[in-house]
């Protein structure tokens, strides 16, 4: 394990608590996160049965292996134009795709927004653990675990009691531990329920699933526009092609006018229509199936994007399979058996903005600098790596409560 040279009170405390599992790390204004460590991993010491191997793609940013990556403790929230993980705050939202991956660069070089392969990879350790957690899925308690609560964000309804006027987040990292991705106070919290999250280098284009390879997507010069090069297309075999490759695999829809269940496919048999309507296609994710003449490649299922298996993965997929959409993550207050480790919503325009709509900032540490000892930026971070240029200590500002409560609940977009 790579050692963390502990340089003020606060993360200190927190490496303390956690047995070094957990620290605070500052980014290029000094604004400090809290952020869980997860070591590099090996793809058959998670899915063994999956015929890959070698290093997890979420450790593999540009070609260059990382040994560890940091993933927010919390969802978002927000100083000024920096992306923080902080517990006890309203989450971040009413937040576009486009800005919640330019809040989290503003932090600075390796600073990114949690991208679908880091969420795959909890997948994965949700799996292989036998434990994923449950969250707020209910206006501020677990849909089924009713005595599971959270604290209530202010505007919010009063608890279990829905309504359209009103919001149903909590603060972050305020429910028990069962909401918390490993079942310990040290775990990543909120990834269920509470509010959707963008994640980078995923989208479908007019129903064709389109990633960027590895975590390229984490990489500071990254271009997920719609119009960028870094997505490709996958096909049969598992090999990534230019998007519009004859044979590349989509998300087809089971009923008319691409509504019913959600089913793997090589052509789209049933389009959903323009402009949006209020429905969508959706499934549980575990549900999901290929046309009979689909072969399905290890790789979809390890990116999280197509079932492992047919038991275990929680949540529901939910899709559109016209113009472009981005991917949200883990379901919201409003989600009860839909929100899950597993959830995967691509319904949504990358310019859409609502109330349970959030993101998580993550870190892919960048290499020590040759001849170096320990980090550039003084965040005491030690070994192989370093760490973002960053002033320690913590920012006068205050954490800025972000959201805009004029809207009526959902749109059409968010389930």
């Amino acid at each position: 394990m790579a050692t963390i040279i502990t340089k003020d009170s606060l993360r200190s405390s927190v490496e303390a608590a956690t047995g070094g599992l957990c620290t605070v790390l500052y980014d290029d204004a000094g604004h400090p996160s809290f952020m869980r460590r997860i070591p590099k991993m090996n793809i058959e010491d998670l899915y063994p049965d999956l015929g890959l191997t070698g290093t997890h793609p979420a450790f593999i940013v540009n070609g260059v292996e990382k040994s560890e990556l940091f993933i927010g403790m919390y969802p978002a929230s927000l100083v000024d134009s920096y992306a923080v993980s902080l517990p006890g705050m309203d989450p971040a939202n009413y937040l576009n795709f486009d800005s919640a991956v330019t809040y989290c660069k503003n932090k600075g070089t390796g600073w990114h927004l949690m991208t679908n392969v880091e969420w795959a990879l909890l997948g994965a350790l949700g799996i292989k653990t036998g434990f994923q957690p449950r969250g707020n899925t209910w206006w501020g308690q677990h849909h089924e675990a009713k005595h599971e609560t959270g604290t209530l964000a202010p505007g919010a309804s009063e608890l279990g009691v829905s309504n359209d006027d009103l919001h149903g987040r909590t603060l972050t990292g305020s429910g028990p531990v069962s909401w918390r991705h490993d079942n310990s106070p040290a775990g990543i919290a909120d990834l269920v329920g509470n509010v959707w999250e963008w994640t980078g280098g995923m989208r479908l284009n007019a129903g064709e699933i389109n990633i960027i390879k590895d975590n390229d997507a984490a990489a500071h010069d990254v271009d997920m526009s719609a119009d960028s090069s870094a997505w490709k297309a996958i096909l049969q075999n598992g090999t990534l092609a230019t998007p519009g490759t004859a044979d590349t695999l989509k998300y087809d829809a089971a009923g008319s006018n691409g509504t019913g269940a959600v089913k793997l496919n090589k052509t789209i048999t049933s389009q959903y229509p323009s402009p949006d309507t209020t429905a969508s296609s959706s499934c549980t994710f575990k549900s999901m199936t290929a046309e009979s003449s689909v072969t399905v490649p290890a790789l979809l299922k390890l990116l999280s994007l197509y079932p492992v298996d047919t038991t275990n993965p929680v949540g529901s997929i939910w899709m559109r399979n016209s113009a472009e959409r981005l991917a949200l993550r883990g379901g919201y207050y409003y989600g009860a058996g839909g929100a899950g480790l597993f959830g995967l919503n691509v319904n949504c325009y990358r310019s859409n903005r609502n109330r349970n709509v959030g993101f998580r900032p993550a870190l892919a540490p960048i290499r020590q600098k040759p001849g170096g000892h320990g980090c550039r930026d003084g965040t005491g971070a030690k070994g192989g790596r370093f760490l973002p240029d960053a002033k320690r200590g913590n920012s006068s500002a205050p954490a800025r409560q972000v959201g805009d409560e004029r809207g009526a609940g959902a749109i059409a977009c968010v389930r």
